[in-house]
């Protein structure tokens, strides 16, 4: 069992909630950035429906509170590690009007520059399904919304992404993987990932953590800089 320590980015939202149960129960150490603490809750897909609202507490779990934007915050979540960082999970989400238009990029380019300050090398980036080159990938109906009334939050995922795959991009030498689920469900793991190259169908949020905890932990994970769109169905 390891004790190594993750950090996660998006720590409260669903599929980040998700990233922080499953590495608690593998046994790692876990740093959470959060602006809000109480929103630190079980996951809806593994955490049980006797668990559905409660706060998560382990006494590997800390939270700090913060914002991403602030690279301040930033480095004092990787900070708090008490030893090693096996690597950064990157779940980030909300809606615009809350988060502002371009909280991906700002967020994830402080959580690079930090990285490289501890010289932490490993990231899990959670995108979408239709950013980059997964365009055609998406469902027509999905692809409608991308291009209205998603097309401010799909251009800040793109210019996420941009910064590890770009040649100029701040994270292009970390050891990333992007993952672009496809549609999300709040489920329990099914244990099934299908990495795609055809239109998504849907997979649970469980089984995308899991894929997250791959890429930090595993040494020889197949996907270190790439980027791969993912299904269960």
């Amino acid at each position: 069992m390891t004790m190594s320590t993750i950090a996660v980015f998006g720590g409260t939202g669903k599929t980040g909630s998700e990233i922080v149960f499953q590495a608690l129960k593998e046994g790692q150490k876990v740093v959470v950035l959060a602006r809000d603490p109480s929103k630190m809750l079980y996951p809806e897909g593994s955490g049980g429906p006797s668990n559905n609202g409660k706060v998560l507490s382990d006494p590997n779990l800390k939270v700090i509170t913060g914002d991403v934007t602030n690279y301040d915050s930033v480095k004092a979540t990787l900070d708090a590690a008490e030893d090693e960082i096996a690597g950064v999970a990157i779940a980030l989400g909300g809606k615009t009007k809350e988060v502002g238009k371009t909280m991906l990029t700002d967020g994830t380019r402080n959580i690079v520059e930090a990285m490289k300050e501890k010289q932490v090398k490993r990231c899990a980036v959670v995108t979408s399904i239709g950013t980059g080159d997964s365009e055609k990938q998406a469902p027509f109906f999905f692809k409608a919304l991308m291009y209205t009334v998603m097309s401010s939050i799909f251009e800040d995922k793109n210019n996420q992404e941009k910064l590890f795959l770009s040649p100029e991009g701040v994270g292009k030498d970390l050891e990333y993987c992007i993952i672009r689920p496809g549609g999300l469900g709040v489920g329990p793991a099914t244990g099934v990932i299908n990495v795609i190259d055809g239109q998504a169908g849907s997979i649970q949020r469980a089984d995308v953590a899991s894929f997250c905890l791959g890429a930090i932990n595993d040494v020889n994970f197949p996907y270190i800089r790439k980027t791969r769109s993912e299904e269960h169905t």
